[in-house]
C-alpha cells in the first residue's frame, strides 16, 4: 500500500488594518488550518505597510522567520485619498518579497474599497455601490447591521456568522472584478498581479480582492 505524503502547510503572515479584518482572518485560520498556518499580528490602524516593513527590519521574531514564510498578506481598505500611495507601498512590497530568495515571498493584497463592510455585504448579495464619502461608508455599515443584528466592528461572534458564508462572497467578489475588465482593468493571473493591483489601488472603482486569497487557500486542498 502506497504511503500518503502529507504536504507541508503554507506559512502565511496576515497584517490587518483593523480589528474586523483581524477577526475575519482568524476565521480563515481556523477554517483552513488543515492546509495553512496563518500568523496574525495585532492590527495596525495606520501606516500598515511601513509598520510591517519595520517589523521585519527590527524585530527578530519576524526577521528570523522570513525564510520559512511563503506569503505575506495585507488586509486593508483602499481609500480615494490613498491612491497616490501606490508607488511607496509597492516599493515595500518588493522589499518584502526579497526577504526570501528562490522562491521569493509572495505578497498578496486583500483590498476592499473604503470599508470592510462592503466585503461583508458580498456574503449576502452581489452589489457594487459607490463607496467614496463618509455617508457611503455609514450606509455600508448600517446595511450589515440590519442584516446581522448586533454587528459592530471587531465583534468576533457576528463576524464569524458573516464569514461562514464565504463561498457566496467569493463568487460575488469574482463577479465584481469581471465587470471591471470592461472598465479597463488589466488582466492578471496568480503569479502576475502587480499591474492589476496598481490599477485597482489607484482608481475609484468599487471592488474587493479578498476572494483571491480564499481561492488560494481552497487550492491548497487539491
Amino acid at each position: 500500500m502506497a504511503r500518503q505524503i502529507r504536504k507541508a502547510k503554507k506559512i502565511i503572515y496576515v497584517f490587518c488594518e483593523g480589528e474586523s479584518e483581524q477577526e475575519y482572518a482568524r476565521f480563515l485560520r481556523t477554517a483552513f488550518s488543515d492546509v495553512a498556518a496563518l500568523h496574525i499580528p495585532p492590527p495596525v490602524s495606520s501606516s500598515l505597510f511601513e509598520s510591517t516593513k519595520n517589523k521585519f527590519d527590527n524585530e527578530a521574531r519576524f526577521r528570523n522567520n522570513a525564510e520559512a514564510i511563503d506569503e505575506i498578506w495585507f488586509f486593508f481598505d483602499t481609500e480615494d485619498h490613498d491612491a497616490n500611495q501606490w508607488e511607496k507601498r509597492f516599493k515595500i512590497i518588493k522589499q518584502l518579497r526579497r526577504l526570501r530568495k528562490k522562491p521569493n515571498i509572495r505578497v498578496r493584497l486583500l483590498m476592499t474599497s473604503a470599508c470592510i463592510e462592503y466585503w461583508f455585504r458580498l456574503h449576502y448579495e452581489m452589489a457594487a455601490p459607490a463607496l467614496h464619502t463618509k455617508a457611503d461608508k455609514n450606509h455600508a455599515l448600517h446595511w450589515i447591521q440590519q442584516k446581522v443584528p448586533g454587528y459592530k466592528k471587531g465583534d468576533p461572534t457576528s463576524i464569524c456568522q458573516i464569514a461562514a458564508l464565504w463561498p457566496d462572497a467569493v463568487r460575488n467578489g469574482e463577479k465584481v472584478l469581471i465587470r471591471l475588465t470592461k472598465e479597463g482593468m488589466p488582466s492578471a493571473d496568480d503569479k502576475n498581479s502587480d499591474e492589476r493591483d496598481a490599477w485597482l489601488h489607484q482608481n475609484s472603482h468599487t471592488f474587493t480582492t479578498v476572494q483571491e486569497a480564499i481561492r488560494f487557500l481552497e487550492s491548497l486542498r487539491d
